[in-house]
């Protein structure tokens, strides 16, 4: 909550009389109470209260200024009880909403959540058109965590807006019952309460999009779904589903997808030579490109992109995605066309998104550099970066630097020797001189840093599955399965533990029966990730059920194109007959990436040349 601060100087109010000094001493104390997500759809009040407030100039008769003046006088004094009446009665004479609003502020400031309420219902009472009334009556109650209550003041909030200002409001419900414990008592409330709503053309997709999101909150992903479906049915151009939709792709929930694209079809991002924030339709469309890089389905990310950089040039955050994406492809001078473009809007936005962007912009200029062999200007660029939160990501790019010009033992020295400004920096020095390790393929020194982070954290679960990692590229495979087990039994839920072991198996064409139980319990644990389902699928090929095979790698591999999940469905298409086939999705896969071992251990096997 925010105070509400008097324009009157505390070194001067002693000189002012006693009705300006009442006036300074109320508007320094009065709250803003309603806030939260209701802001977001209206703000509550004003943040200064005028030293020319109507109820004071006008109408405070002396009795009443008398009353104010000794409820202030017994707040600051330590007895907010008696302040409180004292202003809830004077709110019942004046009828004001700044007066109830300070008995509500002295209720909450005292932790009397039941006074609180009894103040804001009064005030909804007796001001019947007052939406902040119910604003504080709906929020009290939710705080005293009672949403089955919260049925009539939700309607009547509704009922007195009209258009995008409804929207907005039925759009801030989700958040403002986030933190109520009974979830599925939320869910009945808010879903009667929208039943007006869910009727009308203009609001029927904002509803839909809330009553789904809170169906998600409750990992109830299907329902949601189904809402999100809803919504759209009702107003296929509306942002509002579509963003549920993007939060349902992000899940791996199948079918949210459509709900985005056709949303995108209905009603495309609009083209603007000048606009420097993005609409709702270029929020969907460029949140739509992240999953899509997320995804690794770099081209359809591509398409996006660029038709954002086409129809919006002065938006800033599609040129670095671009960037990053032409990097990845080694489209170094696209690359850095289109970093020069996202430096030169960034560098006209000091907020704090910006800084980030310009940091990741250095680092990938670096990164640019560095490939060019330029390491002079690739320091540079580095040495742009003064950020303490992105030191590290810069330090590891020069120990990179390094590396590559024979220097790892010095860049390995730079990296332990950065100070510890923060307490996860000694994990974190840890972590990024083993990965450093693993990019330049020194595997038994990757393993050995793992080690030594794992004694210094021993309950660290990433650190120890990254040295299970490494103990299999050194050959210790029973090190790696001793490992794996023993993450698995500290946490049971360790979809990664289960599929690597049980891959490791099925690569080595061991177990093979243990190895697919192990997959099958990561598929329970993480149904929807690719990655699992190409272990499933690449243990089904070793265990001679090609058919089953082929049918879980193209699903895996339509979910989310990778060159490992390539080469796997290459080889199966390969077995089968398929060689065109095989040959087409091993190409993909090159172009996904040119350089992965599975892919090219696979074709050098096969003897192929795609």
């Amino acid at each position: 909550m925010n105070t509400l601060h008097s324009p009157v100087s505390q070194r001067t109010s002693r000189l002012l009389p006693a009705r300006r000094l009442l006036q300074g001493l109320i508007s320094a104390s009065l709250l803003l109470a309603a806030g939260g997500a209701w802001a977001q759809a209206k703000p509550a009040v004003p943040e200064t209260i005028s030293t020319e407030t109507a109820w004071l100039n006008s109408s405070l008769t002396a009795p009443l200024f008398y009353q104010l003046l000794l409820g202030e006088l017994n707040v600051q004094s330590g007895d907010p009880g008696t302040g409180y009446s004292l202003f809830l009665d004077a709110a019942r004479k004046q009828r004001s909403e700044e007066l109830y609003q300070r008995a509500v502020d002295i209720a909450l400031q005292a932790r009397s959540g039941d006074a609180a309420l009894t103040a804001a219902q009064a005030w909804s009472k007796d001001l019947l058109d007052s939406n902040e009334a119910d604003r504080f009556v709906l929020q009290i109650l939710l705080a005293l965590n009672r949403p089955g209550d919260t049925g009539p003041v939700l309607r009547s909030l509704l009922k007195r807006t009209t258009g995008s200002e409804r929207n907005d409001t039925i759009n801030a419900i989700p958040l403002a019952f986030a933190r109520v414990v009974d979830k599925p008592l939320a869910l009945k409330v808010v879903r009667e309460s929208l039943a007006l709503s869910l009727e009308q053309p203009e609001s029927a997709a904002a509803a839909w999009t809330t009553i789904g999101r809170m169906e998600l909150g409750q990992d109830l992903e299907t329902q949601a779904l189904a809402s999100a479906r809803k919504g759209q049915a009702a107003n296929s151009a509306s942002v509002f589903p579509a963003l549920l939709g993007l939060e349902l792709m992000e899940r791996g929930v199948d079918g949210a997808e459509a709900i985005v694209v056709t949303q995108l079809k209905a009603s495309p991002p609009p083209a603007s030579s000048s606009a420097t924030t993005p609409s709702q339709q270029s929020a969907v469309a460029l949140t739509y490109a992240r999953i899509l890089l997320d995804l690794q389905r770099n081209p359809e990310a591509r398409a996006q992109l660029e038709g954002l950089t086409a129809q919006q040039p002065k938006l800033a955050e599609p040129w670095l995605l671009l960037a990053t994406l032409d990097v990845q492809d080694n489209r170094l001078p696209n690359a850095t066309r289109d970093l020069e473009t996202y430096m030169g809007l960034a560098r006209t936005d000091g907020a704090a998104p910006a800084v980030r962007g310009l940091t990741q912009a250095y680092l990938l200029m670096a990164q640019i550099a560095e490939k060019q062999k330029d390491f002079t200007a690739a320091n540079a660029w580095l040495d742009r970066i003064e950020n303490a939160e992105d030191i590290m990501a810069a330090q590891m790019r020069r120990a990179s630097l390094l590396a590559r010009q024979g220097q790892m033992k010095e860049a390995r020295a730079m990296l332990r020797n950065q100070p510890e400004r923060r307490p996860d920096d000694a994990r974190l020095k840890l972590v990024v001189e083993g990965q450093l390790l693993r990019d330049f393929k020194a595997w038994q020194d990757a393993f050995d840093v793992y080690g030594e982070a794992v004694k210094r954290f021993p309950e660290d679960d990433d650190l120890l599955y990254d040295q299970a990692m490494m103990a299999e590229k050194i050959e210790q495979l029973d090190t790696m399965e001793q490992l794996l087990r023993k993450l698995i039994a500290r946490k049971p839920d360790h979809h990664h533990a289960y599929n690597a072991l049980g891959y490791s198996l099925a690569e080595r064409g061991q177990r093979l029966p243990e190895a697919k139980a192990l997959i099958e319990k990561a598929v329970e644990l993480e149904p929807n990730d690719a990655y699992i389902q190409d272990s499933l699928g690449w243990v089904e090929f070793r265990m001679g059920n090609a058919t089953q095979a082929l049918s879980i790698l193209k699903a895996a591999y339509t979910k989310r194109p990778d060159p490992e999940i390539a080469a796997h469905l290459g080889e199966v298409l390969w077995s089968q007959g398929q060689q065109d086939e095989a040959k087409r999705v091993w190409r993909e896969g090159l172009l996904l990436s040119s350089d992965n071992e599975t892919l090219h251990a696979t074709l050098k096997r096969l003897k192929v040349t795609p």
